[in-house]
């Protein structure tokens, strides 16, 4: 799998770009805030429909811009597919997949898998477990795109469960008596049903991750204490949360029936403090070094390994599908001291195509082989933008990028105007 083609509009410090990308290595290499990074964060989110720098989508539309659109041309086993975004402001996003309108944005997850290692990454294993939640449900999705309607639909229950639970429990609190109870109950079998399905494909991850995770972290880190993830859950009992246990048929409907009896036990509690204190949305991934927790305990040194573990377990993972995942490096080469740079590299090198960013040339192990594309920025203070340094100056307010081929299929002229019968759900 490889990005062909890769087009922005008014996408963060781009006003327009149409780029053609080779199979094997790209580089992007240019100082800090000259724009590299914003191109390999298009690129992640048409694959995951979400930043690993930010969590909304508002910072990506370019100052002063509408909209911000991403389109590429994915090459996947010989068959292409063109996959288009349009991030609107104060309205739902849209995407099309081969010029044509899907009714959902998540219609286009699975077109594009990508696996992105960055500075930011410290975060899973010194970050909250919302952090590690994410990292989860992202691969989970990349490898089942239906995934994502299960996140979506479970997101939307648990916001209108924690609503109702804040209404019962003022009316508890002040003697009153109204539905709200009644209408909990089906409320829980909602949660129950979803949670129980995000459950299943969490613990499931586990299992097949762990053995990944550990032969990374043994490569990259001889000389330290083994590495070992888990799930940790107060709802689930310790013989679902071994790593070691191979997934069931049974196990959805098990899960079920366990969030539901949690819920009854915990209703009490619920109402008296307003919140959900059950489900998926409490759990963590749990980091292991030896017999200590890595968030705490592991050095910094260390903290960079399990990070890099982390995802190069996830890139493994998702090429046991048959099928090489986009390799994104942000940046972390010069994080990286020359054990670890050495282990990332020779991953690197076997990827259909890895993209990384860079500050200096210097930076990128030799053996990776990777062309050079130089990113600058034009325009005052208050109007920078972002271009291919090879490129021809342009004329003010002109975008600034590679010259459109006609294989390289630019973006549509806008994607904002509804189509009969496409949905504005994002």
């Amino acid at each position: 799998m490889y990005v062909r083609t890769l087009s922005l509009r008014d996408f963060r410090s781009w006003e327009a770009a149409e780029l053609e990308l080779p199979p094997g290595g790209t580089v992007f290499l240019g100082s800090n805030g000259n724009g590299k990074t914003n191109l390999i964060e298009a690129v992640g989110y048409l694959s995951t429909l979400g930043s690993h720098r930010v969590s909304a989508d508002a910072p990506l539309i370019r100052i002063g811009a509408q909209r911000a659109r991403i389109g590429a041309t994915v090459v996947n086993t010989g068959r292409e597919l063109r996959v288009d975004m349009e991030l609107n402001q104060g309205a739902a996003n849209r995407a099309q997949i081969n010029r044509s309108p899907v009714r959902r944005p998540r219609e286009i997850l699975g077109i594009l898998q990508t696996v992105l290692f960055a500075p930011e990454d410290l975060s899973l294993v010194r970050g909250d477990p919302s952090e590690r939640r994410r990292f989860l449900d992202e691969l989970a999705t990349a490898r089942l795109p239906r995934l994502a309607g299960v996140r979506a639909d479970y997101d939307k229950v648990l916001r209108q469960r924690s609503a109702l639970l804040k209404t019962a429990g003022r009316l508890a609190r002040s003697g009153a008596r109204g539905a709200e109870l009644s209408t909990l109950d089906v409320w829980d079998g909602h949660l129950a049903a979803h949670g129980a399905v995000l459950l299943e494909q969490r613990l499931r991850l586990v299992h097949e991750l762990y053995p990944h995770l550990a032969q990374a972290y043994g490569s990259i880190a001889p000389e330290s204490r083994p590495a070992s993830i888990g799930y940790r859950s107060g709802s689930l009992p310790p013989e679902l949360l071994d790593p070691a246990r191979s997934p069931q048929a049974e196990d959805v409907e098990v899960l079920e029936a366990i969030l539901l009896r949690e819920l009854g036990n915990a209703r009490q509690k619920e109402l008296e403090r307003g919140v959900c204190l059950v489900g998926p949305h409490r759990d963590d991934l749990e980091l292991m070094l030896g017999s200590a927790p890595a968030k705490g305990f592991a050095s910094h040194g260390e903290s960079w390994s399990y990070a890099l573990a982390l995802r190069l377990g996830a890139f493994e993972l998702l090429r046991t599908a048959g099928t090489d995942p986009v390799l994104i490096l942000d940046d972390v080469f010069a994080e990286l001291d020359r054990r670890r740079r050495a282990a990332l590299a020779a991953v690197a090198v076997t990827a259909e195509q890895v993209l990384i960013t860079a500050a200096v040339a210097e930076d990128v192990p030799a053996e990776l082989e990777a062309a050079p594309l130089r990113i600058e920025t034009t325009g005052d203070a208050d109007h920078r933008a972002s271009r291919l340094a090879d490129d021809p100056q342009p004329s003010p307010g002109a975008a600034v990028s590679s010259p459109a081929t006609p294989e390289s299929s630019p973006l549509p002229p806008d994607l904002s105007t509804p189509s009969p019968g496409i949905s504005t759900d994002s």
